[in-house]
């Protein structure tokens, strides 16, 4: 019987013609190839493999493999996937933090900036994701318990959450006939309602001596019960977040000393309100005035182990350093003599900065191109890097040579940090979880910067590879049928002799009854 199939096999190989290995080659070359647009599509969109993912969740549990195959792909919480490397590797490092979302502190104004983009450009500058963080952000610092049943603000409330501007804007209208003096209604007015810096200002100050007059009113009275202990916190908020815009105002329309004497009060009044992070407003405007000792004090303050740190914080003192010894820095001299003292330094601090946040320097040095900044941003991320880099671009360049420098020196940083998803050099290990948290803040048409560089997987070199393999057969087969045939024969013929040599084992070693049994199957 194996013998009767061993003569048929040979048969049905003799019988092929080269139209069916043309038709073989090119539906293989076909399939293999929708497979790689596919595979290339997943990978583009999720940062991974598809076949990989479905081995992995669905393969590997059935052969006994490991029961939390994402633990390493899990992009919410990367302390959980990085803490055992972490304390293996150096125990003295910080713990892994997780990628939490931080307000913006040089976030523009949506009615004067952001919508002027969209007039312009006819694409939405944020996401609904960046302004809904915005919105909680809002009912988080401009209410409180004590708010409810007063209409105004009941009014605001919806107001925050509402996803149409043009809703928002009319219900904070409306919550300015029911309250005249409702300093938050004026702050979403300002912020949405004006197309101009001037007219923003102008609302501002509005709501300025409102938040200034409930201000005086509940410090009189905060000690006396812990809801208007609520009351004073709210309205140190609000009026902390106004006078902060109003600064930001002035260094807009050029009043930078003005701007820079409104946050001095700030952060001499409200010492431990650290909530906007308006020491970073001051670097910027204080960098503007080239005040470069002023702005040294402010990063001897700030640049604390103790203290979150951020790209403005490292950056500026990169640039400061750098600032000593660019405008005679030569790579060709310092490549021969070696690097001075203060050369080292600055080189040190831009190691420091690029460790920080390695997205920052292609927007520095122009190799990317820059969008408006989002008003919430990831420490470490892209949208940090944008935010720094859209304000900071013309620091860098007012300092004759540090752009140069930078240009010169800030690859070399990744040749000197150790694997950055295990360990870290100056900071704790760099997260892992960036990229999808960039992609939620920052606009689709922006190409996001992704650090380190996800290599190509494995079954996407394979599938490519693959489909060229089997085109070029197709083609070849196409062109040449007869010698391809005989090819194709050949291969076939010895991938048959181990085939039948073991067919004649089995059937000198079965008994017949049973080859007669296999047969009738």
């Amino acid at each position: 019987m194996l013998s009767l199939f061993s003569d048929t096999s040979t048969m049905f190989l003799n019988t092929l013609t080269p139209k069916f290995y043309v038709a073989l080659t090119g539906t293989s070359s076909l399939i293999s190839g929708l497979i790689l647009i596919f595979e290339w599509w997943y990978f583009k969109k999720y940062g991974t493999s598809f076949i990989e993912q479905v081995s992995l969740n669905h393969i590997s549990p059935l052969l006994g493999g490991n029961d939390n195959p994402n633990q390493e792909n899990n992009n919410t919480t990367p302390s959980s996937s990085t803490s055992s490397s972490s304390s293996s590797n150096s125990t003295h490092q910080q713990s892994m933090p997780e990628c939490k979302v931080w307000r913006n502190p040089l976030n523009l104004f949506r009615g004067s900036e952001y919508q002027r983009f969209t007039w312009a450009k006819g694409k939405e500058p944020l996401t609904y994701y960046d302004m809904n963080l915005s919105a909680q952000d809002h009912q988080t610092f401009f209410t409180c318990e004590a708010d409810a049943g007063k209409p105004e603000y009941e009014v605001m409330q919806r107001a925050w959450r509402e996803r149409n501007p043009a809703s928002r804007i009319k219900a904070a209208k409306d919550a300015l006939e029911k309250n005249p003096d409702c300093p938050t209604a004026m702050i979403l007015l300002a912020e949405e309602d004006t197309s101009s810096i001037v007219d923003a200002e102008k609302m501002f100050k509005q709501a300025y001596k409102a938040a200034e007059v409930n201000y005086k009113k509940s410090i009189q009275t905060q000690h006396q019960s812990s809801t208007n202990e609520a009351i004073h916190r709210r309205d140190v908020n609000v009026l902390v977040y106004v006078k902060r815009r109003l600064a930001m105002c002035a260094r807009k329309l050029g009043r930078t000393r003005e701007a820079v004497k409104m946050m001095r009060e700030l952060m001499k009044e409200f010492p431990m309100l650290n909530l906007f992070n308006i020491h970073e407003n001051l670097i910027d405007a204080l960098l503007e005035l080239q005040a470069y000792a002023d702005v040294q004090a402010v990063l001897a303050k700030y640049d604390d182990i103790s203290l979150p740190k951020s790209a403005a914080i490292c950056y500026t003192a990169a640039l400061l350093k750098a600032r000593a010894v660019a405008d005679k820095f030569s790579p060709d001299i310092a490549s021969k003599r070696g690097l001075s003292t203060a050369e080292m330094t600055a080189v040190e601090a831009i190691h420091r900065a690029v460790e920080f946040n390695p997205h920052v320097p292609k927007y520095l040095l122009e190799m990317k191109s820059l969008i408006l900044p989002p008003e919430h941003i990831l420490k470490r991320g892209d949208s940090e890097a944008i935010a720094y880099a859209f304000f900071h671009l013309q620091h860098w360049k007012r300092v004759e040579g540090a752009l140069n420098l930078l240009h010169c020196t800030w690859e070399g940083t990744f040749r000197m940090i150790p694997y950055p998803l295990e360990k870290g050099h100056l900071f704790y290990p760099y997260p892992t979880c960036t990229e999808n948290a960039d992609r939620e803040l920052l606009p689709p048409f922006h190409d996001v910067s992704v650090y380190p560089k996800k290599e190509l997987p494995f079954f996407i070199l394979f599938t490519a590879g693959l489909c060229s393999f089997t085109a070029l057969l197709a083609l070849l087969t196409h062109q040449y049928p007869e010698p391809m045939g005989v090819i194709a024969k050949t291969v076939l013929t010895w991938l048959y002799m181990p085939i039948s040599y073991i067919l004649e084992k089995l059937e000198a070693i079965l008994p017949s009854n049973l080859l007669h049994q296999l047969s009738r199957i």
